[in-house]
């Protein structure tokens, strides 16, 4: 099956997909759309309902009414037609529904009741002009029981003229039996009130909860937070009026209908609320039973999708299956041509990210090496170049573990090696990598130290140098002939006491950087784009690179730069200081115990003061050449002089040349003088010896740079020597080692370094005779094997699994190291797995070599 018609069926496919989302979406909005009509067609449904129960119970009052007027229109015609019309009044006794029956004849102001008393209609307020089929209708009033009841009054008119009114007194608590037990489900409050004096006149029993009984109208607002002014002023208007009122509000949190139903013409109104939620309950209920035909209807149509995108998937394996045997060739040739392109492409991306990061140090390398064939017969200089070159080479190896580590490639992640290391043999490597740089560019390139307090710190160096190379590189590179680059490492307010905290700041003059540049310049792969820094090679990675490792020691990194005026880069990090007791020892021993630094920099004095803190050394310090000489010359005054003296060479006014030819030979003699400098000191050492000068000291100033140099002064040893060296060198002396090598440069190498410290070897091209030349030695003969794993005819792994197996007494127990440049994870497995003991990197190094053997041979003996 061709590309192009694989592409049409996965369009197809992704179509009928699309199709399918389409359908359920619009379907979706439709049920929506049709729940939320229905909802609210049901809630105005149930609102008419509500309308409907309210007419009931309206029509249900005003038929009460309408019979109490009809039967009090009847007595008063049987009252007309009686001669003695006050016995029959006499006659009726009171019921639940009429209370009290009165009798006032015309033209008189009292009258008599049922139960024998008088009776007058002073009391009763008809003001409102409410009338019940034509009979006037009291306002409402507590009678003598204590009942909320009304009057009505009807005249009794006899041959064509009124004889006297007849008044009958109802209570309200009558309507309580003639009202449904619930109203809307048991759901909605009910209350009757009298409209003119706004009063509660009847709760009915059984209808809705109450949490208190409401006394009038305002009441009723104040218990549910109907406060409202204006909407208070309407109601009252619609109840002056007669009119039906309903209007929402929320009652206890719950949104509501508040309504108040004229009876009578607004003679009474029937008030109360119901939640909207019960309203609302029977929409919601069908709404629920469409949501669940939906869900219902929509899962047997995914069903059915499911089942035709299962058949169609059986097609497509069958049709696959009918024409594998067309597409394996060009399938085959398709993947071959792919990994060819993604081989090469991997390849020059390869090569173009390390290229920035290994001519680096390499130019240092090869730089200092033709240096030293220069000055091969000045051991200063050679040593001074060997170290250089070794720590070039330290950096350059870092990075090829970085590259060789498959771990770290394919997770995308980078571990630290945390361990102690000092700023002053940090700051030397990056100087021997990076001044040469800036030389070669007539650039000016200076380091500042001030507030740092501690010079030993824990952290990762080669990170450390990473960063800093990466930076200060760039700066060289990205600024033009003759400018200036800075490297300033600053000492910040600790945030603890286990910490140094420090910012790293990297500045030039240099080209600069665009806004829009500095958006993306820690982006892997990104470059400046302009005629000027087009002519700079580079892969675009140093930055990304950076800005991860400072992450990753949990600091930050900043960048601000300027076109044609330069750039300025932040780093802050807070590094682990070491647990270390003060080193006073050094310096008692040595009899140094006053220190003068003669400097114009105020914080290089600072710095010096701050460092040289925890010695137990009396620091003094100086801005001047003159105020040099007038605290020398006190000093001798006082009975001491300074044991050590620290000065820059380079001063206005009087410099160091001048200030020390000046001082006085008594003084010479107990003191040690160094020249603290930041520039080259070849134009004027030999000037500064004959003045009496001792040596000198780069800037910035570090107490070990310090300690090496009065260590060689003094005793005249390598300053770069460790104690503890000789009795590791002592347990190689005399040991015989095999070594399986088949590079002759690579045995050379390690035959020199293993002579050099008095142990021979016997060299075996290959795994196979590395093999007979132990089974052809009586035991005892080696103390160890050095094998390589690439080697013609039998590999590493092979020999040392059929050495292993040798029926030999020491076979089992001859420490096997594996020495070779196969640096993977999985390699050093593999040397396990074959049974070698230890395994070794190359490039080889010295001391790793004669710490793991010395480990093995002291096991061994």
């Amino acid at each position: 099956m061709s590309k192009t018609e694989n592409k049409h069926k996965s369009g197809r496919r992704y179509t009928f997909i699309l199709s399918v989302v389409s359908i359920f979406v619009i379907l979706g909005a439709v049920v929506y759309s049709v729940a939320g009509q229905i909802s609210s067609q049901m809630s105005q449904s149930a609102i008419d309902n509500l309308s409907e129960s309210l007419g009931l119970l309206r029509g249900t009052m005003q038929a009460i009414l309408q019979k109490e007027a009809e039967f009090q229109k009847l007595i008063s015609q049987e009252l007309a037609l009686m001669e003695n019309p006050e016995n029959l009044i006499l006659s009726y006794n009171s019921n639940k529904t009429m209370i009290r029956i009165s009798l006032v004849p015309s033209g008189q102001a009292v009258g008599i009741s049922n139960n024998g008393e008088d009776f007058s209609a002073e009391s009763l307020d008809f003001s409102a002009g409410m009338e019940v089929d034509g009979l006037p209708l009291s306002g409402s009033y507590l009678n003598e029981m204590g009942t909320w009841a009304y009057t009505l009054s009807c005249p009794v008119v006899k041959d064509g003229t009124e004889t006297a009114t007849l008044y009958i007194e109802y209570i309200y608590d009558s309507f309580d039996e003639a009202l449904p037990p619930k109203f809307y489900n048991n759901n909605a409050t009910l209350y009757v009130m009298d409209a003119k004096s706004e009063r509660f006149v009847l709760k009915p029993k059984g209808i809705g909860e109450r949490v208190a009984g409401h006394i009038n109208l305002q009441d009723f607002y104040n218990a549910n937070r109907i406060l409202e002014p204006d909407l208070q002023a309407d109601v009252s208007e619609n109840i002056r009026r007669g009119e039906h009122v309903m209007f929402y509000h929320d009652i206890r949190d719950k949104e509501s209908l508040i309504y108040m139903w004229s009876v009578n013409n607004g003679a009474l109104y029937l008030i109360g609320y119901v939640p909207i939620e019960s309203i609302q309950q029977e929409g919601k209920a069908v709404n629920q039973n469409i949501f669940i035909v939906v869900f219902v209807m929509l899962a047997a149509f995914l069903v059915c999708c499911v089942l035709y995108l299962a058949n169609e998937r059986q097609n497509r394996r069958i049709r696959r299956e009918r024409e594998e045997e067309r597409e394996l060739h060009n399938a085959q040739l398709t993947e071959a041509l792919q990994a060819a392109q993604i081989a090469s492409s991997s390849k020059t991306m390869f090569l173009s990210n390390m290229s920035h990061d290994i001519r680096t140090p390499m130019n240092a390398i090869l730089g200092f090496t033709t240096l030293l064939d220069k000055d091969a017969d000045n051991p200063a200089k050679v040593r001074e170049y060997t170290k250089k070159i070794t720590a070039s080479g330290q950096h350059l190896l870092g990075l090829i573990n970085d590259v060789l580590d498959v771990s770290k490639i394919e997770s995308g992640k980078a571990v630290l090696t945390l361990g102690e290391f000092t700023l002053d043999s940090m700051i030397s490597s990056i100087d021997a990598i990076i001044r040469p740089m800036a030389k070669d560019k007539k650039q000016q390139f200076d380091i500042t130290v001030s507030g740092i307090r501690h010079e030993k710190l824990i952290g990762d160096e080669t990170r450390m140098n990473q960063i800093l190379i990466n930076l200060l590189s760039n700066s060289v590179k990205y600024t033009p002939e003759g400018g200036h680059i800075w490297l300033r490492i600053i000492g910040l307010e600790q945030y603890s006491g286990q910490f140094e905290h420090m910012k790293i700041e990297v500045e030039d003059n240099g080209y600069g950087m665009t806004p829009e540049y500095l958006e993306v310049i820690f982006d892997a792969f990104t470059r400046a784009e302009n005629s000027t820094t087009n002519k700079v090679q580079g892969t675009g990675l140093g930055m990304a690179i950076t800005k991860n490792i400072v992450e990753l020691m949990g600091g930050t990194i900043n960048v601000t730069s300027e076109v044609d005026k330069g750039s300025l880069f932040t780093v802050e990090l807070n590094l682990r200081i070491p647990d270390q007791a003060p080193d006073g020892h050094f310096w008692q021993e040595r009899g140094i115990l006053h220190l003068l630094a003669v400097d114009d920099e105020k914080y290089i004095l600072e710095n010096i003061r701050i460092l040289m803190e925890d010695t137990g050394v009396i620091v003094d310090t100086s801005a001047s050449g003159e105020d040099a000489l007038r605290k020398i010359h006190a000093a001798r005054e006082n009975g001491y002089t300074y044991d050590v003296i620290l000065m820059d060479w380079n001063m206005p006014g009087m410099d160091g040349l001048e200030t020390v030819s000046r001082l006085q030979e008594s003084v010479r003699e107990s003191s040690s003088i160094l020249f603290l400098t930041a520039c080259d000191w070849e134009e004027i050492e030999e000037q500064a010896f004959r003045a009496g000068v001792d040596g000198f000291l780069a800037k910035p100033f570090f107490v070990s740079a310090l300690k090496e140099k009065l260590l060689e002064l003094h005793s005249g040893q390598d300053a770069g020597h460790k104690p503890g060296e000789t009795e590791t060198d002592a347990i190689l002396k005399g040991r015989h080692f095999l070594v399986a090598e088949d590079n002759e440069i690579n045995s050379e190498i390690l035959l020199a370094l293993l002579e050099g410290e008095g142990a021979s070897c016997t060299v075996a091209d290959n795994g196979r005779l590395a093999v007979d030349t132990f089974l052809a030695s009586p035991p005892g003969t080696f103390d160890a094997i050095l094998m390589d794993v690439q080697m013609p005819v039998m590999n590493g792994y092979e020999a040392t699994r059929e050495i292993r197996a040798l029926d030999r007494e020491d076979a089992a127990s001859i420490p096997i190291i594996a020495m070779t440049a196969n640096a993977f994870a999985e390699d050093v497995r593999g040397a396990r797995e074959a049974g070698m003991n230890d395994h070794i990197a190359k490039p080889i190094e010295m001391g790793i070599i004669k710490r793991i053997l010395r480990k093995y041979l002291k096991e061994r003996n």
